[in-house]
């Protein structure tokens, strides 16, 4: 499967997609230079295709683009975060 266009919809805090007509998100809040993933909700019906971790992903690349830390209140991005070494420098202390 092609990865799904992922936008950046900074005035809603997310970072979104569409497939097959079902919306998928990651919402965020911004704590100073931290930012704190609060959110990831990928509906059941275009579950287990990887979408979450996209999501995550692309928000975690912003935040290294933006030189933020990341405090991953979500348990999914918790998770993601843990099984991905390559974003362990992007954790807010504490």
């Amino acid at each position: 499967m092609d990865s799904p266009a992922i936008d950046h919809q900074e005035d809603r805090k997310r970072f979104a997609t569409q497939v097959d007509g079902h919306e998928g998100f990651v919402e965020y809040e911004r704590a100073g230079d931290v930012l704190v993933i609060t959110h990831t909700i990928v509906p059941p019906e275009i579950g287990g295709r990887g979408i979450a971790g996209q999501l995550v992903k692309a928000a975690l690349d912003h935040a290294r683009a933006e030189g933020l830390k990341v405090r991953p209140d979500c348990s999914y991005a918790d998770s993601y975060m843990q099984r991905h070494a390559e974003y362990a420098d992007l954790r807010a202390a504490g």
